[in-house]
């Protein structure tokens, strides 16, 4: 699927338009979590949503998990139809590329409301690639230490550690954010290395940044919440290594705009469940 990115920040998603909203009740926005077996991972995502119902008074938000923690996303989407209340609702992936997840478990459990007449449920897209998680993670960068000078010095680099995914659209949407965020480092070196299921690894990444002559490497976290994989790769860094993005207010008002972004895409035609992978 073809993948096209919106460079639009959202200025004012508190008071901004709503976009299918028509003045009816909002879908609810169910984040989509991935789940972790640390407790820190819930707690921070957490977080993160009650920021979201921050910016956005009155709206339903609701947190779902793919797997490891509770509530699991099925019984979230079964708990939003009630008898002549269908469920309307828009999945936002708290993921930051393109794979498995939101190719596949994520249509799955939607497919699951098939067969109710009036359900309408999209699925927005993940959140990355986006400026705003750029700006996220200069700022993560920066209290781990990163001063603007570092960007002009010939020995920095930076190694933008990302989970990981088989799926190759996964790993160009991870590139494109290490491209733009070299250019906010002022065109220092970025490289996207993964802690798991692709290469390059963290450690080695790191190895050949040093060989360029790059000794002082720090790493970005790309990752919404702290769990085993931002563990490992941040143990990997030789000089700095941010904390994940958590509840950064960008990241808030990201979700808000891939909520509306999606409600802003073709209708369904039909009244019966569908998805809606919305790539804005």
């Amino acid at each position: 699927m073809p993948y096209h990115d919106s460079d639009v920040t959202v200025l004012d998603t508190a008071r901004g338009p709503r976009p299918g909203s028509g003045g009816a009740e909002r879908p609810v926005l169910v984040a989509v979590a991935h789940g972790s077996r640390d407790p820190r991972a819930f707690a921070t995502v957490s977080a993160l949503l009650d920021r979201v119902r921050e910016l956005r008074p009155g709206l339903d938000v609701r947190l779902g998990h793919i797997e490891l923690n509770e509530p699991l996303l099925p019984d979230v989407l079964a708990g939003l139809s009630r008898p002549g209340r269908p469920a309307r609702a828009v999945l936002v992936p708290l993921l930051l590329s393109r794979g498995y997840h939101v190719k596949h478990d994520l249509p799955r459990a939607v497919a699951a409301l098939e067969g109710i007449p009036g359900t309408d449920v999209r699925i927005a897209a993940p959140l990355g690639p986006h400026p705003l998680l750029v700006e996220a993670l200069y700022d993560r960068l920066t209290e781990a230490g990163w001063r603007p000078e570092d960007g002009a010095a010939r020995s920095a680099g930076v190694v933008l550690a990302a989970a990981g995914s088989r799926d190759p659209e996964s790993a160009a949407d991870v590139r494109r954010t290490a491209r733009l965020l070299s250019e906010r480092l002022g065109d220092t070196p970025v490289v996207a290395a993964y802690a798991s299921a692709a290469a390059p690894a963290v450690p080695a990444a790191v190895r050949a940044l040093t060989a360029r002559g790059r000794h002082r490497v720090a790493v970005a976290s790309y990752f919404t919440a702290p769990g085993l994989f931002a563990t490992r790769s941040a143990a990997a860094a030789p000089w700095i290594a941010a904390a994940p993005l958590g509840v950064h207010p960008a990241l808030a008002r990201l979700v808000l705009h891939r909520y509306d972004a999606a409600l802003a895409g073709p209708h369904p035609r039909r009244a019966r469940a569908r998805a809606h992978l919305v790539a804005v």
